[in-house]
C-alpha cells in the first residue's frame, strides 16, 4: 500500500500524481471526434460503394436488353425469310452471330443455350421446302412459328434473377 492506498486502485491516484480536469475533457472530447468521425466515413464508403455497385448492375441489365431486343428483331427478320426462301440470308445470319458472340460475354448460360438453339432452327430452316400462308398460317395458330418463346423466357428469368454480370 502506498499512502494507505492499493496501488492498483485509482490508477494515477494511487501512485500520489493527479491529472488535471480540463485533460481529461479535452481528451474525451478528441476521442469523440474521432469515433464520430470515423463513423461519418464508413457510412459514407458504405453508401458510395452501395449505389456504385446499383449503377454498375443497372448498366449490365441495360446492355443485355439492347443485345436481347437487337437478338430478337434479327432473329425474327431472318426467320420470317428462311420460312419463305430458300437462299440463306446470309449478312443477316452474321449479324445474329455477331450479337450471339456479345451474349456470350454478357449473358448467362441459359440465355447463351436458348438463342444458339434459335440460330440453329434458322439456319437448319433454309435448307427446308418453302412455307405457304396456309402452313404459316398453321404455324401461328399452333404456336410453332413462335421460336423465340424459349428464348425470351430465359432472358426473364435472367433479368429476375438480377443476374450480376
Amino acid at each position: 500500500m502506498i499512502d494507505g492506498h492499493h496501488p492498483y486502485i485509482g490508477g494515477l491516484f494511487a501512485l500520489g500524481l493527479s491529472m488535471d480536469p480540463g485533460y481529461i475533457t479535452a481528451l474525451a472530447a478528441l476521442g469523440g471526434a474521432a469515433l464520430g468521425g470515423f463513423t461519418s466515413f464508413a457510412t459514407s464508403w458504405t453508401t458510395q460503394r452501395a449505389q456504385m455497385n446499383a449503377t454498375r448492375i443497372e448498366s449490365s441489365k441495360s446492355r443485355r436488353q439492347k443485345l436481347y431486343k437487337a437478338f430478337i428483331d434479327n432473329a425474327s427478320k431472318i426467320y420470317g425469310d428462311a420460312l419463305i426462301h430458300d437462299n440463306l440470308e446470309l449478312s443477316g445470319l452474321i449479324e445474329l452471330y455477331a450479337i450471339l458472340s456479345r451474349m456470350r460475354v454478357l449473358s448467362s448460360a441459359a440465355v447463351i443455350e436458348s438463342a444458339d438453339r434459335v440460330v440453329r432452327v434458322i439456319t437448319e430452316t433454309y435448307s427446308q421446302p418453302n412455307k405457304s400462308p396456309i402452313e404459316i398460317e398453321k404455324m401461328i395458330e399452333n404456336g410453332s412459328v413462335d421460336l423465340l418463346k424459349d428464348f425470351s423466357e430465359a432472358c426473364r428469368e435472367e433479368f429476375e434473377s438480377n443476374l450480376r454480370i
